[in-house]
């Protein structure tokens, strides 16, 4: 597959992936959306679908990584590095798009959210109002969520375990199902499997940080929430966002390493 080949599809397939994740969050979290409280459960099945949409769509042309950590993964297993920077580049690019097409397709929402006392503080509200006070004093304004991860207990050294081992996981399973004979990415049945890993990830392990799992996922809408016009969305918590980053790409490597002797 040629250079072009790969970064159009990484574009157009992180995109698809963080407009329907990002989507969903953005459908549990917001006021003034039907899907308003439906729960982690909802969140852990919408970003598997998501997953699967966008493998299904972007296999043909990048083989579907979608993540830096499995990029970073079957570099290490084939020892060939050379693709990487194009993957990486069309994987970071496409999480901006998608996270900027759920603002756009939640505009009204955003706006309806950000603009409430309840949200915002005020007369009236001063429980949610001190959650809000305190999510800000960490450095996360009370829309970051929809964009990128956080933890519900800050502690450095659980964190990243919690990204490490978490993407072992997810890496893992990558390299030990689906991949098609050349092994650049992920086939049919792999795009169905991965999507269910996804979401036994997000179920059993996303509860202490969110489970970012992918480096792009993460920093992309990230950059995008810190760059948006959006009223009173407080900070992007930068203090944190190395954790999703460099967690990930550690479990990568450690997967990568676990099937060269294990299964390789």
């Amino acid at each position: 597959m040629s250079s072009s080949d790969i970064f159009i599809g990484e574009t157009i397939g992180t995109a698809i992936l963080i407009l329907l994740g990002g989507g969903v969050c953005a459908a549990v979290t917001l006021k003034a959306s039907k899907a308003r409280d439906a729960g982690w459960l909802a969140i852990t099945f919408g970003w598997g679908f998501a997953v699967l949409t966008a493998v299904y769509t972007s296999a043909p042309l990048s083989g579907a990584h979608l993540n830096p950590a499995v990029t970073l993964a079957l570099a290490i297993k084939d020892k060939d590095f050379s693709n990487v920077p194009t993957y990486v580049g069309g994987q970071l690019l496409g999480a901006m798009i998608g996270a900027t097409l759920v603002w756009v397709a939640y505009y009204g929402q955003f706006r309806a959210h950000l603009t409430d006392k309840e949200i915002v503080g005020g007369p009236g509200a001063q429980a949610t109002a001190t959650k809000a006070v305190e999510a800000q004093e960490k450095g996360a304004g009370p829309v970051l969520g929809v964009f990128s991860t956080g933890p519900e207990i800050r502690n450095v050294v659980q964190n990243l375990a919690t990204e490490i081992i978490g993407t072992i996981v997810l890496v893992l399973a990558v390299l030990t199902q689906g991949l098609n004979d050349k092994g650049n990415g992920l086939g049919t049945l792999g795009a169905l499997i991965t999507a269910f890993v996804v979401v036994g990830i997000g179920l059993s392990l996303g509860g202490p940080t969110g489970y970012a799992i992918n480096p792009a996922r993460d920093l992309g809408p990230r950059i995008v929430h810190a760059l948006l016009p959006l009223p009173n969305k407080g900070g992007s918590d930068w203090s944190y966002a190395w954790i999703p980053v460099v967690g990930p790409l550690i479990g990568a490597a450690i997967a990568a390493g676990i099937y060269n002797v294990a299964f390789a």
